[in-house]
């Protein structure tokens, strides 16, 4: 039976590529990573395929899974374009609680997707999920927002645009707003996209998409991988691999599993 936070997703899905596909700051550190990890790859959240579609281009076996199967199917089309399902497997499940038979050299958690974890036991949950399917030796990589204070100051509600597109499918423009409202107390921030368009009648529609994200600090996120059998390798600030710094825009934690 499909959730109604799954059923949110896959209405999300149709816009997902208007406003992200073009986004590529990261992939290049994946790529790289990529290159020395020696092994098969998986990515968890990996959406329509953005980071998955050019790691299997470059010859790198690569399992996505993901919770939203709207969003999978957009991925093996695009999979299927490219001409690399021998190297891609797409599964459908939860980040904090997947079986899958194969174990790999490196696990990608790309954009804030862990931050769908909402507590302490769903983040440990994840962790150790990951640790059992990754070879001895083993790299996570996790990439999420560092909650600095201006930007926690942010979320108070107020109308964000995100940005306006051409959506090829209509010819019409497509308008992208947000807001989000910080609970600070259980770390979250409750966000919603407004995207606002116009259907092949050209009847203007709008589609509401909520959801919750957990952001997590520099050193609980260490002790949560320590607690979930992890070594921590490295804290980037940014997708260039440079040190975690106060004014850093990214959190990128490195992990081995021993």
């Amino acid at each position: 039976m499909t959730s109604p936070e799954q059923r949110d997703y896959d209405t999300f899905a149709r816009f997902y590529d208007l406003f992200y596909e073009q986004r590529d700051d990261d992939l290049a550190m994946y790529r790289n990573l990529a290159r020395v990890a020696g092994g098969p790859i998986l990515e968890l959240g990996c959406g329509t395929g953005r980071v998955l579609v050019p790691l299997a281009l470059e010859g790198h076996q690569v399992t996505g899974l993901d919770f939203s199967t709207a969003m999978l199917t957009i991925a093996q089309e695009k999979v299927n374009a490219a001409q690399v399902s021998e190297q891609v497997e797409l599964v459908q499940g939860a980040i904090r609680d997947f079986n899958l038979a194969s174990r790999f050299a490196m696990t990608i958690v790309p954009i804030n997707t862990f931050m769908h974890c909402y507590n302490i036991d769903q983040q440990l949950a994840c962790l150790r999920c990951i640790r059992r399917h990754l070879q001895p030796g083993g790299r996570l990589i996790i990439d999420v927002y560092h909650p600095d204070l201006e930007s926690l100051l942010e979320a108070d509600g107020r109308l964000m645009s995100e940005g306006t597109v051409l959506d090829s499918s209509t010819g019409h423009t497509i308008h992208h707003v947000s807001t989000r409202l910080l609970d600070i107390a259980n770390q979250t921030q409750d966000i919603t996209f407004i995207v606002e368009g116009s259907d092949p009648e050209g009847q203007v529609r709008r589609t509401f998409f909520a959801f919750r994200m957990r952001f997590v600090y520099r050193y609980e996120m260490a002790l949560l991988l320590r607690l979930a059998g992890s070594t921590l390798v490295a804290v980037h600030g940014s997708y260039n691999l440079e040190p975690f710094e106060s004014t850093s825009e990214r959190m990128i934690f490195v992990s081995r599993t021993e």
